[in-house]
């Protein structure tokens, strides 16, 4: 028998349970992965909630994109990995079916990397889905290049901080925007070159201030929704606006600052390529023998507290990453 997250209606983070499930041995392509660290995204918030881009299947639905852990056992043409091997979950199916919120879970041998030699389950776990996000983003389909402006909006958010440290790796220049004061000095400690308070100063107005008026080459918007027009004014022109999120539930208008940019960004594409992946493994491994790229570990919860740590994401105080450990 194995531990597994599940819930049977949307809901707060109070509709997660923890129950005992039955799990058999790997089908074809199939990979039984012994579960240490979880990693914990909005994307995993917003689905138990019933806000993602698609819906969960009721009852019992897993939940879960990032964890890192060991093979315990692998299926039936299956290459590439052997039990023993350490390992870490990317996006696969449909979270209902493939969540990773457990101790003991069988995935797609396509949904799994190797850790790098060096890396610990829990680095991996907090930088995995993180990192390749704005790596994809920012490298793969923004060409950011030494000297670009780079606007960051949820600047604090475990891909926030992945996203600061990715372009002071090229030699980019991070300006970070977050909600609040709070979180200014710790975000320039981070790396933020500038950063913009959105409650207290006008974000479009203080990029153009910032670049001497040019506007900023790559705008990377986790928020969208009504201020989006308003945000994708701080882009130079010809700039990229890269929309990943939307924690603005409102409806996003298109943006009338031409000539601009505008890309709809899903990491899940992207991962979906081995050739990618290979790529995003290679960068973050040598970031972090750089020194570059260091996951921050905002709070690590134990699986039984698991309503707890998405209470803590959904508190926005956390700055980094929120991580789960199972079996500690």
């Amino acid at each position: 028998m194995a531990k597994a997250v599940v819930f049977d209606e949307v809901g707060g983070p109070e509709v997660l349970r923890i129950v005992e499930v039955e799990v058999g041995e790997p089908g074809p392509g199939e990979v039984l992965v012994r579960i240490s660290v979880i990693g914990l995204n909005r994307a995993e918030a917003l689905f138990r909630a019933g806000d993602y881009y698609y819906q969960p299947q009721l009852p019992a639905s897993r939940l879960g994109f990032e964890a890192a852990g060991e093979v315990v056992a692998v299926g039936p043409e299956v290459t590439g990995f052997a039990p023993g091997d350490r390992v870490v979950s990317t996006v696969s199916g449909h979270m209902s079916s493939t969540g990773v919120y457990g101790d003991l879970v069988l995935m797609p041998a396509t949904a799994l990397d190797v850790i790098p030699d060096g890396m610990s389950d829990e680095a991996a776990a907090a930088s995995w889905l993180s990192y390749g996000t704005a790596y994809g983003a920012l490298v793969e389909q923004g060409q950011l290049r030494p000297g670009d402006h780079v606007v960051i909006t949820a600047a604090s958010s475990s891909v926030g901080v992945a996203a600061i440290q990715v372009a002071n790796h090229f030699g980019a220049v991070p300006i970070a925007v977050t909600r609040t004061a709070a979180k200014r000095d710790e975000l320039i400690e981070l790396g933020a070159a500038h950063v913009i308070v959105s409650d207290e100063e006008p974000v479009a107005e203080r990029v153009r201030e910032l670049t001497g008026g040019a506007g900023a080459e790559l705008v990377f918007d986790a928020v969208a929704g009504a201020g989006l027009p308003d945000l994708a004014t701080a882009a130079a022109a010809g700039g990229l606006l890269i929309v990943y999120g939307w924690l603005d539930r409102r409806p996003a208008l298109l943006p009338l600052n031409w000539p601009l940019r505008v890309l709809g960004y899903a990491y899940g594409t992207l991962a979906r390529d081995p050739a990618f992946r290979r790529r995003q493994r290679h960068f973050l491994a040598a970031g972090m023998r750089a020194g570059t790229l260091v996951p921050v570990i905002d709070r690590t919860f134990e699986l039984a507290e698991v309503v707890d740590a998405h209470r803590h994401l959904e508190s926005n105080d956390q700055i980094g990453k929120v991580l789960v450990r199972v079996g500690g």
